[in-house]
């Protein structure tokens, strides 16, 4: 027979209440009981960072945390971030240096960096490939991911979003 526990929590912004087995992963949780697709599952032991979200403001892999764990915590996904346009700069560089390939990784990898970027103003191509040695491409070879990452920090730093001055 099994045990289901009430879980609230909020998601992307949203207060979320769903009934869920103790046994339940977040990234299961997220992809199964919410339909938010946009992590996804890779190596299952939290190696891969294919799974790579937002609890409570710290990167967090979603193969590794229980949902029910979670409990009145709030949990960021790609899919909230690029809604409330916090990383649509990001996508943008992305997107211009072709850093995306299969695609697989790129969730991940935005959430990675995304939060790097959040902590550091400037940043050396060192510190930016130490920040994604959690997260695996098997595509780009991570030169273009690192341009990405580091056109967004100047850009940032220059007070420019999307090649826009920024007020």
């Amino acid at each position: 027979m099994d045990h289901q526990v009430t879980l609230n929590l909020k998601v992307n912004g949203e207060a979320v209440t769903r009934a869920v087995e103790p046994r339940t992963h977040l990234i299961d949780f997220l992809r199964n009981e919410l339909a938010l697709t946009g992590s996804h599952v890779g190596c299952e032991h939290g190696v891969c960072g294919a799974c790579t979200v937002r609890v409570d403001g710290e990167i967090v892999r979603g193969c590794l945390v229980l949902a029910c764990q979670l409990e009145g915590s709030e949990v960021w996904t790609v899919e909230g971030l690029s809604a409330n346009g916090t990383i649509a700069d990001l996508q943008s560089r992305f997107h211009e240096r072709n850093a995306l390939q299969c695609g697989y990784c790129t969730p991940g990898m935005l959430m990675a960096a995304s939060a790097f970027i959040e902590a550091n103003r400037t940043a050396s191509r060192e510190a930016i490939r130490e920040c994604l040695s959690g997260n695996y491409c098997r595509c780009t070879g991570y030169e273009a991911i690192v341009d990405a990452i580091e056109a967004t920090i100047k850009d940032r730093a220059a007070g420019r979003a999307l090649g826009k001055e920024v007020a």
